[in-house]
């Protein structure tokens, strides 16, 4: 029977189901160690390249505990051909002897190919199996399946990608690919389709395919690579200006280990990344996979660059506010008025407040602020500026990160809020207590916040004073400083300010807000 007549294991029925992980299913079908399972890891990591080269599809499939079945725990399709594998086949489960070329693969440990090619769903379908190999035991099979239906006389890159692809699924079965110890971001690496060149013994340019060519372009290249020894071609294009050529990037474009970097030249940059090919033991080339990265790059920089301009400006506003508050505060020394005293303090504070979130985002690399930082030093700047340790405060719960576009007015509410706390519930002499908490949670949906559920921040600053005075409108009365702050909370965020009598005494500010 075929591939394609497989079922999915007895515990998966239907179409719709859960596509269990490698992990899960080696814990559950096989006896494999945790020094195999990350082999198939590393594995598993590379093998889109075998996929690409081959024009195939892959499978592995790993023994099961009592030896009498397969199941398959990893699957790719490749990006340079037609899938043989429309459905998934993770996780299906086949008993030995359904497939001879998966027992012959697996219990002599070599690789098996089919004569005639299978037939699925109308598709000719050539079918290899690919022992894997770890340490000298075989701990699974690759099944390498090609969908012949638009097969044609091969070209030139055609033919080197099969032979590279022979050359890998070679050293799978020997051991000696992937390449332990090696760390590759395979997202960022490059990939087959980005450009390829294949090198001799000697490091010689056999194949280079016109995307790899392109990029050397790029670099400065004027004649062809065929012919040239890449590793001394490609020092002889990094200027002078840039120092001693590195000696590795030599070995490295020269193939002899598995290496990658990045060559700049000639306003150009070339992210590169070498395979040894040994799929005898013996050393008989390379592979260079290769990807011109010159606009990924500038842009990079360009990010780079917006970041530290946005850093340094945060950085220059809160110098300016702190100089700013500096001068209120000796303007205040020198008043004689203690009301005009009193309200340019109450300038230095509400200056000092946006001048901390500033000095916070000059820190960060975006527009997004650890709230919690920034209320406790409000909350030590108000206290420092207006008690003399007589009112404690604390905080409880968290704000989370927040936006600077909400930290800022946030700051300027918390700080208002504070200091009509400490002006207004304790007086000049009375003690006691302010304490600030948050709640970040999701409100469900409602005809007041929409049609679906969104994110909010509940804030309360209460206090054990004296309390509100009698007949006092929180929505309308006030200072200037609630004003502020009912203008802030309605206008830049967006939410709701309320003020209510606590029944032991003592006042409790709520405001709530969405978090978008």
């Amino acid at each position: 029977m075929g591939h394609g007549s497989d079922g999915p294991p007895p515990h998966l029925g239907g179409y719709a189901r859960h596509v269990p992980s490698l992990n899960e299913l080696v814990r559950q079908h096989t006896t494999l160690t945790d020094a195999d399972v990350e082999w198939l890891h590393l594995l598993v990591s590379e093998w889109q390249l075998l996929s690409d080269l081959s024009f195939a599809d892959l499978v592995l499939w790993i023994p099961t505990h009592d030896g009498t079945r397969y199941v398959s725990v990893a699957q790719m399709r490749p990006n340079t051909g037609p899938t043989s594998h429309q459905d998934d086949m993770v996780g299906h489960l086949i008993p030995r002897g359904r497939r001879p070329l998966l027992d012959a693969a697996y219990d002599e440990g070599r690789i098996v190919r089919e004569g005639d090619p299978e037939w699925r769903e109308e598709v000719p379908v050539r079918v290899e199996s690919i022992p894997v190999r770890r340490e000298g035991r075989v701990l699974g099979v690759i099944a390498r399946n090609t969908n012949l239906l638009t097969v044609r006389t091969p070209s030139r890159l055609e033919l080197t990608y099969l032979q590279s692809a022979s050359d890998l699924a070679q050293m799978i079965a020997a051991g000696s690919f992937p390449f332990p110890g090696e760390q590759v971001d395979m997202d960022a690496a490059p990939r087959a389709g980005d450009g390829l060149i294949r090198l001799d013994a000697d490091g010689i340019v056999t194949y280079a395919s016109p995307n790899a060519l392109s990029a050397y372009h790029r670099l400065g290249l004027t004649a062809d690579l065929v012919g040239c020894h890449l590793g001394r071609t490609t020092a002889e294009l990094v200027p002078p200006s840039r120092g001693p050529v590195d000696e590795a990037l030599v070995k490295l474009a020269s193939g002899w280990a598995p290496r990658q970097t990045e060559v700049e030249a000639n306003g150009g940059v070339v992210q590169l990344r070498a395979i040894p090919l040994k799929p005898k033991g013996v050393h008989v080339g390379s592979l260079v996979l290769l990807r011109d990265v010159t606009e990924l790059r500038r842009r990079e920089r360009e990010l780079m660059t917006k970041d530290a301009t946005i850093r340094e400006i945060h950085h220059r506003v809160k110098n300016n506010l702190q100089t700013v508050a500096a001068l209120l505060r000796l303007q205040s020394r020198r008043m004689d008025s203690a009301p005009a005293r009193m309200a340019l303090d109450e300038a230095v504070r509400r200056v000092g407040s946006i001048a901390i979130v500033h000095e916070t985002l000059s820190q960060t690399l975006d527009e997004q602020v650890a709230f919690d930082e920034i209320a406790d030093r409000v909350l030590s700047m108000v206290m420092e500026l207006s008690q003399d340790g007589r009112v404690a405060t604390r905080r409880s719960g968290s704000f989370g990160i927040l936006s600077a576009e909400v930290a800022t007015p946030l700051a300027m509410v918390l700080t208002e809020l504070l200091q009509n706390a400490l002006e207004h519930a304790f007086g000049t002499r009375a003690s006691g207590t302010v304490e600030v908490s948050a709640l970040r949670g999701r409100a469900p949906a409602s005809p007041g916040r929409g049609a679906k559920a969104e994110e909010y921040l509940l804030i309360a600053v209460q206090d054990d004073g004296r309390g509100m005075p009698e007949g006092f409108d929180p929505q309308h009365g006030g200072n200037l400083g609630l004003q502020i702050v009912r203008t802030l909370a309605t206008g830049e965020l967006g939410g709701t300010f309320d003020m209510v009598a606590v029944p032991d005494g003592g006042t409790r500010v709520v405001l709530e807000f969405p978090v978008r």
